[in-house]
């Protein structure tokens, strides 16, 4: 089934009358709401239920994770990439969303929405209207307010008896973090001692696995001693009247008092990251003063051993770490006190602006694959520097999104990346090689949604911006955006003019540079739409070469595409295919659903050539599915359009319309996630 479910990190126990509500509520209902306190479990419940076998849809269950998102204005495009859409058209994100869903059947999980509570309204609400298949599942805390909403509170465990679900979640926690903890829960008085603690806690998960994780420095005597302590100091009349508020409040404030004063000031300065992080990441970021780099991973550690911090380690990415919302909060409180807020988020979109530049330098090289899944897993981090620096540093800013021209352009992030590049480009400068590059880069997602006058328009102002920079990249890539702007409506003359050999030669440049092997590309595209596929392969020859020795895949996929295309041009079906396919092994590698899409199209042409029209029509099918995940079909291209028509023509004739219906409609049911 596809979705994208994460793993469960964190102890499940009980839950059975929820669970079996949610199960037949998510049958019934198309909007079920989790609310609760923060802590109390609302999204490992919604996890829980959302992974169990009865709730599988035919096209997926989806989680998105909100709690990093500050920005409402990226909470569509946030939605979109989870699901796998990626968005390249002009229309607005919100309908190209809508009509994706629109005869589709699946489960949408918004986990985590009490701060953009609005803009999940909004869009719960388009979504269901248009989509008679979708089920939506909420976590907050606090409904939506939406019509049809079924609002469930997800109380905390039960705590009364030696066998509550409270109980049993301490005493897992407790034998995790200390091995003396068996002998404790073998002698009757003492796990009367813990009930009670389990009571004081108000059977809040979370809190009870902070308290669990204490019972490596406290016996239980101790623990329940220091909780009647900590709830009298507390014990305000405003907290009184928010009981499980003051409890989780206490427990927090609890595992603070117990933890080093170095891990209390880790813990307040990782309050900055939103979503999950690595171990350089809180090196560069939280070090300083009494805190050398050299110790905040072993003070890190600390902080995962009490459960302060989450940890998780998946496959490609390493350890990486997190704070639950919750915790994250008690500690921005913590950092404000230390008057370190401004200073932490300078060091944090600093640092990610630098990640960004190293990313853009190890673009074209044998690291890209990593470099992907790098940027990737970091996408909520990016989204936080890129949000203070436009408010704080508008040059560095500018700098920052035009560097990831590669993330907006290459790894599906279109739609935001245009946003943050106009927002970027209206606050600083309109002078220099950062101008330029965010001028060019802003083209490029303008080139993906097919907004070919505005693409053509900034590769002109491109040109005239480089050309006063005195380097030959920027005017190449200029020339580049400029050519594929008239190439894709159908003027593969002029595109040939802008990028070929004489005008290559003419700017000068690296043949290793981005800007040179673009020219390349466009310029093999544009030779093939003139027939001329001898020469078309010579260009896509030369370019692959280079793509080799540079250890780069991404445009070398799209070398082996225009091989492919020649070859079909030239009759040499057998060949095609085989290019085609090394062309789609490439893309799926780096996720590029536009590169899959014509990838798809164009073996559809070459397998319908030989004679294979059931194939044929299930590829294209596929293919179908795939484009819709992207926009536009064949991005209007006359070429492109002509290609798959003629690979649909030669599929009816070989198997007869009913047959390739039948064969489409299966190949269009492939999963595209």
């Amino acid at each position: 089934m596809p979705g994208n479910l994460p793993p469960e990190t964190a102890s499940f126990v009980g839950r059975e009358r929820e669970l079996g509500l949610l199960y037949d509520m998510l049958r019934e209902q198309r909007l079920v709401t989790l609310t609760g306190v923060g802590g109390v479990g609302k999204s490992r419940l919604a996890l829980r239920a959302a992974a169990d076998p009865r709730q599988r849809r035919r096209d997926g269950v989806w989680w998105v994770p909100l709690s990093p998102l500050r920005d409402a204005e990226l909470l569509t495009a946030t939605v979109a990439h989870a699901v796998g859409l990626a968005h390249r058209s002009r229309r607005p994100l919100d309908e190209e969303l809508c009509a994706w869903m629109a005869d589709r059947e699946l489960l949408l999980v918004l986990d985590t929405c009490e701060h953009l509570v609005s803009a999940c309204r909004h869009l719960v609400g388009e979504l269901l209207q248009s989509a008679p298949g979708l089920t939506v599942l909420i976590t907050s805390r606090e409904p939506l307010g939406c019509p049809g909403e079924n609002v469930v509170e997800v109380n905390p465990l039960p705590c009364d008896g030696p066998d509550s679900d409270a109980l049993a979640l301490f005493r897992t926690r407790a034998l995790a973090a200390s091995p003396y903890a068996d002998a404790t829960f073998a002698d009757p008085d003492r796990v009367a001692v813990a009930a009670e603690v389990c009571r004081r806690l108000d059977g809040i998960p979370l809190a009870l696995e902070l308290a669990g994780a204490r019972t490596r420095l406290w016996t239980l005597e101790q623990m329940a001693q220091r909780l009647d302590i900590s709830f009298d100091l507390l014990a305000d009349p405003a907290a009184a009247r928010l009981p499980r508020h003051q409890t989780m409040r206490t427990a927090i404030g609890w595992s603070h008092e117990l933890c080093e004063p170095l891990e209390r000031l880790l813990w307040a300065r990782l309050s900055v990251f939103t979503g999950d992080f690595d171990a350089a990441a809180a090196r560069a970021v939280c070090s300083g003063g009494p805190l050398p780099a050299t110790r905040v991973e072993r003070v890190l550690k600390g902080l995962v051993s009490k459960s302060v911090v989450r940890c998780t380690h998946e496959r490609g990415t390493g350890a990486r770490y997190r704070l639950l919302d919750t915790i994250r909060e008690y500690g921005q409180d913590w950092l404000a006190e230390l008057g370190e807020v401004r200073i932490l988020a300078d060091r944090h979109a600093h640092w990610y602006a630098a990640l960004a530049h190293a990313a853009d330098r190890g673009w074209l090289g044998p690291g890209q694959v990593d470099w992907y899944r790098r940027m990737t897993t970091e996408h909520a981090q990016l989204r936080t520097a890129l949000e203070h620096l436009l408010g704080s540093d508008p040059a560095a800013a500018l700098e920052t999104t035009g560097r990831l021209w590669f993330f907006w352009f290459s790894c599906g992030h279109v739609h935001e990346g245009r946003a943050f590049l106009e927002r970027a480009l209206h606050g600083a400068p309109h002078v220099g090689a950062a101008h330029a590059q965010a001028l060019w880069a802003l083209g490029l997602t303008a080139l993906l949604q097919g907004d070919l006058d505005t693409a053509g328009e900034l590769g002109e102002r491109c040109t005239a911006a480089a050309a006063s920079l005195a380097d030959p990249e920027p005017e190449l890539r200029a020339a580049y955006l400029h050519a594929v702007a008239v190439l894709m409506p159908g003027d593969p003359v002029t595109a040939l003019a802008l990028a070929g050999p004489r005008a290559r030669g003419g700017h000068g440049g690296r043949p290793t540079g981005a800007g040179w092997l673009l020219c390349r590309l466009a310029t093999s595209y544009a030779l093939c739409d003139l027939g001329r596929f001898e020469e078309a392969e010579l260009e896509a020859r030369g370019l692959r070469e280079a793509c080799e020795e540079l250890g780069e895949r991404w445009l070398r996929a799209y070398a082996d595409y225009v091989l492919a295309v020649a070859a079909f041009g030239l009759g040499h079906h057998g060949e095609a295919t085989r290019h085609v396919r090394a062309m789609l092994s490439g893309k799926r590698l780096l996720g590029d659903r536009f590169g899959i899409a014509l990838g798809l199209d164009l073996l559809a042409a070459a397998v319908a050539a030989m004679g294979d029209g059931e194939l044929a029509a299930r590829l294209l099918g596929t293919g179908h599915a795939w484009w819709r995940t992207v926009g536009r079909p064949q991005m209007g291209s006359p070429s492109l359009t002509a290609l798959r028509d003629e690979g649909e023509r030669q599929a009816r004739a070989a198997i007869g319309d009913a047959a390739y219906e039948s064969a489409f409609l299966a190949g269009s049911a492939a999963p595209t996630g």
